[in-house]
This record gives structure tokens, C-alpha cells and sequence, in this order.
């Protein structure tokens, strides 16, 4: 059994949230040139062009890499033969006040939901913990900002709906959000599951680094085959166009009962923002 103090886990969060605002993972930096270099529409090559030096600007001055520094979404896989000393929520949420206080980030938490008052701290924060073997603690901080989230979908559809229920709901989520998800997009994609499994499932795929990918080789050519539909719509960078639409299509399933196909995508802007630590 390892033991592993709270102040540990409040240190490594509170980096996490400064860090994850600040420096967008190489994977998408490399998408979004990558795209910048095969965009045939000079208006969208162009907006791609200051989104790479936005965010080389950030990382330069030690600033946000956009002004909506979200809600912190902290995954968790914590080893079954870790001990943590103190309160692990505490230690996640008083984390994130520390980082966001410190980082001078945005507060964009409210307590309640219609009455509306902020925090103050961008806490509490969303905070999902899984146990797996060993005797370690694997921490991620994935910023969550709006814009793109209030685009995001969840369904129940038919198993007869079948694949193409799925992609049919996919795109359709891409063609109803057009410009307001700030483009290009990351797409996470949820099968399976129970009605909120599948919403998990989603926020998970984001998490894959997006030159990693579904290691089954059918869903990995489903993930190709739906960037190259939500690109065929033509929404592009920030909306003016272009072949840019989608960076990447991620997909989670899980299995799911005989009568159901869950189905949700959840929406994540070009700063698809995550850092992670192990302790």
C-alpha cells in the first residue's frame, strides 16, 4: 500500500489548471497546422495561421490560450493499492482554486444552476475517478469551455438506426452548431452505455491524443469516415468556410442493451485543452 498526501494532489492540480490553459497539446497544434497547410481556402488558411500564433503567443507570455478558461473537468485513475491521505475532492477542488487564483484564469463557475451566483474560484470542480491496478494516481485536467459545449447532443436512438443513425446524428450535431463551437472542432463521440455512460463516454473521447486512432479497426474507420463528413460541410475555421471544419473524430463505446443505441458527441473548440500528471 502507498500512501499519498492530499496536499499532493492539490500541488499537482493546481499545475494541471495553469498548464492546461496555457500550452495546448502538441497533438492539436500539429492538427491545426496540419490543416493550415492542406486548406485550400485562403480566408481559412489564414484565420488557421492566427489560431497557431495565438497560440504560440500564450505559451510565450504565460497567458490563456483563450479567454474562456472553462470549467475544470478532472479525471482520475487512482491504483486500488493507494492510500490517499485526506480528502481527495477537497484536495481536487481546492487544486483548482489555487491554479485558477494563481494562473490569474477566468472564474466561470456558478453554484446554482438558475440562481446564477459565481463561485468565485471556478469550483467545484467535475471530477471523475476510476480504479485500476497498481500503486499510483494519474491525473488530467481537461478545461471545458462553453461555446462548444452548449453544441453538444445526446440521443437515444433505435438499434435499428444503426450506423448510420449514428452518423447521421453526428454531422447533424455539426451542421446545427456551424459557427457558435468556434471551428475547426474536436468531436467526441459516445456509443453504448446508459443514458449518462454514453454522455461519459463523449467527455472520455476527448481525452485521446488525436494521431491515436480507436485501436478497432472498425471504429477507427468510422472515426475517418465522420471527419470527412462533418468537413464536407463546409462550416470551416470560425465559421467563414473552408475544408477545416472538423481536426479530428473521436469514438468511446461500451456495450449497451438489446432494446438501445445511446448516442452523444460532445462538442470540443480548436483549444481542446488537457494536461495530465502521474503521482
Amino acid at each position: 500500500m502507498r500512501t499519498i498526501a492530499a496536499k499532493e494532489i492539490e500541488n499537482a492540480v493546481a499545475r494541471l489548471c495553469v498548464k492546461a490553459n496555457r500550452e495546448l497539446p502538441a497533438d492539436v497544434v500539429r492538427a491545426v497546422s496540419a490543416a493550415r497547410e492542406k486548406e485550400p481556402w485562403p480566408a481559412a488558411a489564414e484565420i488557421l495561421k492566427i489560431l497557431e500564433d495565438n497560440t504560440a503567443l500564450a505559451g510565450k507570455r504565460g497567458l490563456p490560450i483563450c479567454q474562456d478558461t472553462g470549467l475544470a473537468c478532472v479525471f482520475a485513475e487512482l491504483g486500488q493499492d493507494v492510500h490517499i491521505d485526506g480528502c481527495f475532492e477537497n484536495a481536487v477542488n481546492e487544486g483548482v482554486r489555487r491554479g485558477y487564483e494563481e494562473g490569474y484564469l477566468r472564474k466561470s463557475v456558478v453554484g446554482d444552476p438558475l440562481r446564477r451566483d459565481n463561485t468565485g474560484d471556478n469550483t467545484p470542480a467535475a471530477i471523475t475517478v476510476h480504479l485500476v491496478p497498481g500503486n499510483k494516481l494519474t491525473l488530467t485536467v481537461a478545461p471545458k469551455g462553453f461555446g462548444s459545449e452548449n453544441m453538444s447532443r445526446l440521443a437515444m436512438l433505435k438499434p435499428s438506426d444503426g450506423e448510420a443513425g449514428v452518423k447521421n446524428f453526428v454531422v447533424d450535431t455539426m451542421r446545427l452548431a456551424g459557427p457558435n463551437a468556434c471551428p475547426p472542432v474536436v468531436l467526441g463521440v459516445g456509443i453504448g452505455g446508459t443514458f449518462d455512460k454514453v454522455a461519459y463516454l463523449a467527455k472520455k473521447a476527448l481525452l485521446r491524443p488525436l494521431d491515436q486512432p480507436n485501436p478497432d479497426p472498425y471504429y477507427a474507420a468510422l472515426e475517418q469516415s465522420l471527419l470527412e463528413a462533418v468537413n464536407a460541410l463546409g462550416v470551416g475555421p470560425q465559421g467563414f468556410g473552408g475544408a477545416a471544419t472538423a481536426l479530428g473524430v473521436a469514438i468511446e463505446t461500451m456495450p449497451t442493451h438489446v432494446a438501445g443505441l445511446p448516442v452523444a458527441v460532445n462538442v470540443s473548440c480548436h483549444v481542446t485543452r488537457r494536461a495530465t500528471a502521474e503521482l
